[in-house]
């Protein structure tokens, strides 16, 4: 039987209220749980001490047991000091999806297409200017 460390919300409608409680990982969100270690109030200042109310006893003894700590209930763990949570880095999270890459290489190559016509343009316009007067002197001559 694995063990989780994990969330199970209360409260009503837009008003949540989170019990931090021990239960089956087969079980579910809000149904039947082993013990209950703690409570979680969103909407509590984050300063506020009645926030995050946890019985830090209970929890080392479950985690020694070996139960698993979900990601949120580890950050309130690692406030608490009973474990060690590394920060995660998921740098491709930010990036555009799929589609959104094509369009923004469709349009960067658009762009360039047409700097390199002004570019060809320019280079037209100041071409003949330059050749006017050469021609102007072979006929002088």
């Amino acid at each position: 039987m694995s063990l989780k460390l994990r969330l199970a919300r209360g409260g009503s409608k837009k008003r949540p209220y989170y019990s931090i409680v021990v239960a089956d990982a087969r079980s579910p969100r809000d149904g039947r749980f082993i013990e209950k270690i703690g409570s979680f109030n969103p909407l509590l200042a984050k300063d506020n001490d009645q926030r995050v109310v946890l019985d830090s006893e209970r929890a080392s003894h479950w985690l020694s047991v070996g139960a698993q700590p979900t990601d949120r209930v580890m950050r309130f763990l690692d406030a608490a000091g009973l474990v060690k949570r590394e920060a995660r880095n998921n740098p491709n999270k930010a990036l555009p999806g799929k589609k959104a890459q094509e369009r923004i290489a469709e349009k960067k190559q658009k762009e360039e297409e047409a700097a390199a016509a002004a570019a060809e343009a320019a280079a037209a316009a100041n071409a003949p200017a330059e050749e006017a007067p050469a021609a102007e002197e072979t006929a002088a001559e």
